[in-house]
């Protein structure tokens, strides 16, 4: 195994690879910054319009991000990818991120993912990533060459789409059901296994991003997050954090003014009643943007000062929403992201003035 910091020494030493120093930071995993700036094409094709260039200006000096749609907010709805596509792009979404199941079962239906990828074009929006749960982070040996495997088949179709990125969730850790035999998984394992899942994303162009999950034992606190990814020792190494899971898990907000912010390419953008409490509320219970409790406005202002450019995708799973016309959800869920973001932009950029 690669030699790794100590939990102490990470401590002592305070992760800089992983934490920020405001807009020029230049840790050991902010040095190659600029690639993930926003997830987008993963060609270098000749630049067309997109939806966020023309729907999305810059409010204030700040930019504004793109905001994507993950389709677990849908899936309710039961739709087919192309139609998944198509009320993202109606709605106004710069980008979607959609499940790799629904992929799969669309290529096992006969589609071909070269019509996908030119319904993205043609509809102007681009793939902000991709949700699967593939079981690189498990214990059992071949369990988790077989989940490396799939993560690489997994990735290979977001490579195909256009997508740079994609989730790397700790399933197969994230249950203590999962963990009865073997116990709790060592951070420097996962550090280790991690980095072999970005080896493997490296040759495909496909970059994993760990994903803060606030109900598993395992990954559920922002400082775990940043030690594992500073851990792996890899210049590719980043991560996926969702206010949801903030929440849930027992973090505070103000925890992710540590985390360099190029290393957060994508960031899942959600809401939270004041009841239930963190120890019961469940993925069921996520609001749209500004329904509810979290402090988004200033959080996101927050990570705009610190340099975020990458992309907020809306992820619910509120099965209240999937009983609504897909379209008025759709339609809501830009809508009220939209305006969390601006008036954080606003923020963002009166503060800097001050």
């Amino acid at each position: 195994m690669a030699s790794h910091p100590s939990r102490r020494r990470f401590l002592q030493t305070g992760a800089s690879g992983l934490l920020t120093t405001g807009l020029a930071s230049t840790g050991a995993l902010g040095g190659i910054a600029a690639s993930f700036a926003t997830p987008c094409r993963a060609d270098s094709a000749a630049p067309h319009a997109t939806k966020s260039s023309l729907t999305q200006p810059a409010v204030g000096n700040v930019p504004m991000p793109k905001i994507s749609l993950n389709t677990s907010t849908i899936r309710g709805h039961e739709l087919p990818v192309p139609e998944q596509i198509r009320v993202t792009a109606k709605a106004g979404f710069d980008a979607i991120e959609p499940w790799i199941r629904d992929l799969r079962s669309y290529v096992d239906g006969g589609g071909k993912l070269s019509d996908l990828r030119q319904q993205l074009d043609d509809s102007g929006i681009e793939m902000a990533g991709a949700i699967g749960f593939a079981k690189w982070i498990i214990n059992d040996p071949a369990e988790r060459t077989a989940g490396l495997d799939e993560a690489r088949r997994d990735m290979e179709m977001v490579r195909q789409l256009g997508g740079t990125v994609m989730a790397a969730p700790p399933i197969g850790a994230h249950t203590e059901s999962a963990l009865r035999d073997s116990g709790p998984i060592d951070l420097e394992v996962i550090a280790e296994r991690y980095r072999t899942l970005l080896d493997i994303g490296d040759k495909i162009g496909v970059t994993p991003l760990l994903e803060l999950w606030g109900f598993s034992p395992t990954l559920s606190r922002l400082g775990e997050l940043a030690y594992v990814a500073t851990a792996a020792a890899h210049p590719s190494a980043a991560v996926l954090p969702d206010f949801y899971h903030i929440y849930k898990g027992g973090n505070s907000m103000t925890s992710l003014a540590m985390i360099e912010a190029s290393r957060m390419p994508l960031f899942h953008i959600n809401d939270y009643p004041d009841q239930p409490p963190p120890a019961t509320i469940a993925d069921k219970d996520r609001v749209f943007p500004g329904d509810g409790v979290c402090p988004l406005v200033e959080t996101i202002a927050m990570l705009l000062k610190h340099g975020f450019a990458g992309t907020f995708s809306l992820e619910l799973f509120n099965p209240g929403y999937w009983k609504r016309p897909v379209a008025d959800v759709t339609r809501e869920g830009f809508q009220k992201s939209k305006a969390v973001i601006e008036q954080a932009v606003v923020k963002a950029t009166a503060d800097s003035r001050s």
